[in-house]
């Protein structure tokens, strides 16, 4: 039988420590209890151990190595080393000369650097700021230690800004530093504007400089783009124009507004003096401004090229009529990625079936019947909405005011259709705005004027299905005009019977968009991405009454389904609905 007793306070091993109680327990914690007794944990040692240890190196006692810099000595364990990392492992528990030398010195490291790297052995403590932050992440990097160079990778990612991610970049690269990299990559690519204007852009070498423009996640419109490439080529010309070609293919000119192109690329006297940039240029060319197809191989090639990643679709709602049947100014915004509609600056005026399109990253609103005080006026003015500044301005008016007319956009084109006259006369006449001269011009007319008609674009060709007369009878009738010999055909047919329905371009497909899971009519459609957006018009319900409707559509050709979107914010017809694609950043919303 074991007997257990308290030992007095004089017997062996019973006696109290100085400085302590007898009493007195130590912050511990007896985690498990089993039938064999206790395990005892006590959370604090390895701390208060590592601060005994760090006490004793402060006094040197104990120390049998002194880590040098220069003339500067640090006395310390070698255990205590050796157990922090395996750069010190490897010089005190292998062959290398430093195991039995009593002074090592590390080259490369600062005095001040070295103390911060042996307090950070025996604390686990460190504090980095602007001054000590790259010699201390050297040191880490050659010491290895990867926490602490890791915590000076994300104090330098918490400084990152665009002015001097470039610089950052080339650190991290030097560090091999991947977590720095990469958030530094990404603030260079989504502030692109601000890096543009930062003096690191002009220092960076050709192929830093090609990698960077080409990357498909670079947040900037093709026009800065190439302004970034011709300010690096002129900050040392005679040592970069030899990059030009290679270089200038980095820029993305199918998305360039022609306008620009035409004004400060195409009689580039830089560019012009390469031969090799000359071929780019006329390629370019004959790909924006050529009414005939692009079926030379080197403009194929151009439009293969996709967009950055950077920009988005957006659907854009506008005008129309809606709760009340009044004609509205509301300008709706919907983004696919956020799943929200957002209020844009609301139209100059009330117009009642108007057109719209969207050509070159804007609005065109044009013609309709203006409502004001009371009164209705034809209009043939064109509003312009930049969605960047979130404005509406005046462009040139058409030749002809009209309304319920239909209008597409082809290249740099925009056609005005038919539609009703000043007269309340039914027109078959059509103009063409040219976005380049910024001039309107009369075109030859439809042969059958015919009011709402579906329209698309495909293949060099302008169609209109169906539409109805002056007395509102639908018209059997496919009408076809060959853009770059401005002429129209007609073609009767009896599957046609389209009245107030759109129609898109779907992959290869002409859709027209009428019966759906309901019968609709005055609705608007749009293509984003290879998905049929449909939203709003007006349906017959099965007691034949007509029905407003703020429905919210998306039609997948993939799968042939079609699922609901949600509503939009109000109900709404005879309203246009466009997309438009820009980069998110660039514009800011009220």
């Amino acid at each position: 039988m074991v007997s257990l007793r308290a030992r007095g306070r004089n017997s062996p091993g019973g006696q109290a420590r100085p400085g302590t109680s007898g009493c007195h327990r130590s912050k511990t914690k007896m985690d498990e209890e089993s039938p064999d007794g206790l395990l005892f944990k006590d959370h604090d040692f390895s701390s208060d151990l590592l601060r005994q240890l760090n006490g004793l190196r402060q006094s040197s006692i104990l120390t049998d190595v002194s880590i040098c810099a220069g003339a500067w000595e640090i006395p310390c364990h070698r255990n205590v080393l050796a157990s922090s990392s395996p750069y010190f492992r490897a010089m005190f528990c292998s062959s290398f000369r430093e195991k039995s030398e009593a002074k090592v010195q590390l080259k490369g490291i600062d005095p001040p650097t070295l103390d911060q790297i042996v307090s950070y052995v025996y604390t686990g403590e460190a504090r980095i700021d602007a001054d000590n932050v790259l010699p201390v992440m050297e040191a880490a990097s050659m010491l290895q230690f990867p926490k602490l160079f890791e915590a000076c990778s994300s104090y330098l990612q918490s400084q990152l800004a665009p002015s001097n991610c470039l610089g950052m970049i080339r650190l991290s690269e030097i560090l091999s530093c991947e977590t720095l990299k990469k958030k530094a990559r990404e603030v260079a690519l989504t502030s692109f504007p601000e890096v543009a204007a930062s003096a690191d852009l002009k220092e960076l070498c050709a192929l830093e400089l090609r990698d960077y423009l080409g990357d498909d996640g670079l947040c900037g419109e093709e026009e800065k783009v190439f302004e970034a490439l011709m300010v690096w080529i002129k900050h040392d010309l005679q040592a970069r124009k030899r990059y030009m070609q290679e270089l200038f293919k980095q820029v993305r000119l199918q998305y360039i507004h022609p306008a620009f192109f035409q004004h400060f690329i195409a009689n580039d006297a830089l560019l012009q003096s390469s031969p090799a940039c000359q071929i780019i240029l006329e390629t370019a060319k004959r790909q924006m401004f050529s009414l005939c197809g692009t079926s030379a191989p080197d403009c194929k090639l151009l439009l293969h090229v996709p967009p950055r990643n950077s920009y988005q679709d957006f659907l854009i709602l506008l005008g129309g009529r809606k709760d009340s049947q009044q004609t509205t100014r509301d300008v709706l915004l919907y983004s696919k990625q956020t799943g929200q509609w957002q209020s844009l600056a609301k139209l100059p005026t009330r117009l009642y079936k108007a057109s719209a399109v969207t050509l070159h990253r804007s609005v065109y609103v044009l013609g309709g019947m203006a409502v004001s005080s009371g009164r209705s006026l034809v209009s043939h003015n064109v509003y312009i909405f930049s969605l960047k500044l979130n404005q509406w301005r005046l462009g040139e008016p058409m030749l002809v005011a009209r309304y319920s007319h239909r209008s597409t956009a082809h290249k740099n084109f925009i056609f005005s259709i038919g539609g009703i006259g000043e007269g309340q006369e039914l027109m078959g006449s059509m103009e063409r705005y040219d976005s380049i001269c910024n001039v309107w011009e009369s075109m030859a007319s439809m042969p059958v004027g015919v009011l709402h008609p579906a329209v698309a674009v495909k293949d060099q060709r302008l169609y209109l299905f169906g539409g109805e007369d002056i007395m509102q009878n639908p018209v059997r009738l496919i009408q076809v005009y060959h853009i770059s010999r401005n002429s129209w055909f007609k073609m009767e047919t009896r599957m046609i019977k389209n009245v107030c329905a759109p129609a898109v371009v779907l992959g290869e497909r002409i859709v027209i968009v009428g019966d759906m899971k309901d019968r609709r009519m005055h609705h608007g459609a749009t293509v984003m991405g290879n998905r049929l957006y449909v939203t709003g018009g007006r349906r017959l319900t099965t007691d034949c009454n007509i029905e407003d409707s703020a429905s919210f559509d998306c039609y997948d050709p993939e799968t042939d389904t079609w699922t609901s979107q949600g509503q939009l914010p109000h109900k709404l017809f005879d309203h246009a609905c466009l997309t438009l694609q820009c980069i998110p950043h660039t514009f800011a919303l009220p």
